[in-house]
């Protein structure tokens, strides 16, 4: 059998869905039998949209709940969060309904632009909530993931700016308070790939990974540090207080308390190219130490390159929220026509995305110790947040529970 051609290879990528890692619906969930209800209303926004579903008995918005869109490629769309929020483990949007509160879907027109930029989206969307509610009932406002950030920085923007926003209640749904992680193998690999197709790489780069990721390379043999665009956008939420003052904040985490981590062994080899255009790429979890071994990559050429790194933690590993970040890549890969030779196998499908002390904000992400603190063990004031939940188990970031859920619900004004 002839190899394909550059141009065949090229093709045969670009011709697909491209290399997204972000969250997603189970891979072992049912998938929904129908469609999203039509909304009571829909705004269209500076930057953004939202699908606004009126509670049961209301014929108005009385009492809003705005829950922000996370990161992810292009344009949020009204199908995905109610697979998310509805079709999964837990039927989030018609419990909020049935207890009488109005959901506000708040989406972006591109999820991966600026946390900055969709966060005047939803200053927006407080203000048109305000504007239409009846009655005078707080607001509760908040998001899952890159959404709980977003509107972190709305509120406390609005208070600096001498906005009264009348929320009562922030939260925050496994949101990256202090950084998310994506293997430097993955992100490598994907600045790799960029001259046969951008897209992987693109979304790497785009601005909103760029202030989530704790570490991000811009190209495949970069260094892994803070990028700029994150100092910046700590300088911003430290401008505008870092918190807002006037809510309640409270949040949940995916990912366990007690410091107990997911089983994912440092060093260990965690995807393996098989087809012929990838055969001698190797990516491995994250080990801590010197010149650790992240990646070997070959991609159509004969040279095999490798990527080593320093002074990183096992972070992988670590107990928290989860992305099937290798599997999304096997996955894509071997959906992809044979002859392109791309066919992998993944035998780490998910590393830890949002580390647990992140989602609930008691430590930064830098050493082990840090990562795999014992959260049960410390004071209560050790959060900025008031109070928080964390999962019984270490699960898929985004993964809405009823565990999670019930105990958010019990706390909205």
């Amino acid at each position: 059998m002839s190899e394909p051609s550059h141009e065949q290879i090229v093709s045969g990528l670009r011709d697909k869905p491209a290399i997204a890692l972000a969250p997603g619906p189970r891979l072992d969930a049912e998938r929904p039998g129908s469609l999203p209800l039509p909304p009571s209303t829909v705004w269209d926004l500076p930057g953004g949209t939202a699908w606004v579903y009126y509670g049961e008995g209301n014929t108005g918005l009385v009492r809003p709940v705005v829950f922000a869109d996370g990161f992810n490629t292009g344009p949020s769309e009204l199908e995905f969060s109610w697979e998310i929020m509805e079709f999964g483990d837990y039927a989030l949007i018609s419990q909020l309904r049935r207890r009488g509160y109005d959901v506000v879907l708040l989406g972006f027109h591109e999820r991966s632009a600026s946390i900055l930029d969709n966060s005047r989206t939803a200053q927006a969307a407080i203000v048109r909530a305000i504007a239409e509610q009846r009655g005078d009932a707080p607001l509760t406002v908040g998001g899952i993931s890159m959404g709980g950030l977003v509107t972190r920085h709305a509120l406390a923007r609005m208070e600096t700016e001498g906005i009264d926003h009348r929320t009562a209640l922030y939260f925050s749904y496994d949101s990256p308070h202090r950084g998310a992680w994506i293997p430097v193998g993955l992100q490598a690999f994907a600045h790799y790939i960029k001259d046969l197709d951008s897209r992987f790489s693109d979304q790497i780069n785009s601005p909103a990974a760029r202030q989530l990721l704790w570490r991000h390379i811009a190209k495949w043999d970069d260094t892994p540090d803070q990028s700029d665009e994150r100092a910046a956008f700590l300088a911003e939420m430290a401008a505008v207080g870092e918190w807002p003052r006037r809510p309640r904040l409270i949040g949940v985490a995916n990912g366990v308390d007690n410091g107990i981590g997911t089983g994912v062994r440092a060093g260990e080899l965690a995807l393996e190219g098989r087809g012929l255009s990838i055969v001698g790429t190797k990516l491995y979890a994250q080990a801590p130490g010197r010149d650790e071994l992240a990646a070997h990559l070959r991609v159509v050429t004969l040279k095999t390159n490798e990527v080593r790194t320093n002074g990183l933690p096992s972070i992988d590993g670590a107990p928290g929220g989860s992305l099937e970040g290798f599997g999304i890549l096997a996955d894509t890969f071997n959906a992809l026509n044979p002859f392109l030779g791309f066919k992998a196998d993944v035998r780490i499908r998910s590393h830890c995305f949002v580390p647990s002390v992140s989602a609930v904000d008691v430590a930064d992400l830098d050493t082990d110790e840090e990562l795999y603190t014992d959260i049960s063990s410390l004071p209560a004031d050790a959060s900025a947040l008031d109070d928080f939940r964390l999962a019984s188990r270490n699960e898929g970031h985004g993964l809405v529970t009823e565990e999670l859920c019930t105990w958010l619900l019990d706390r909205l004004p």
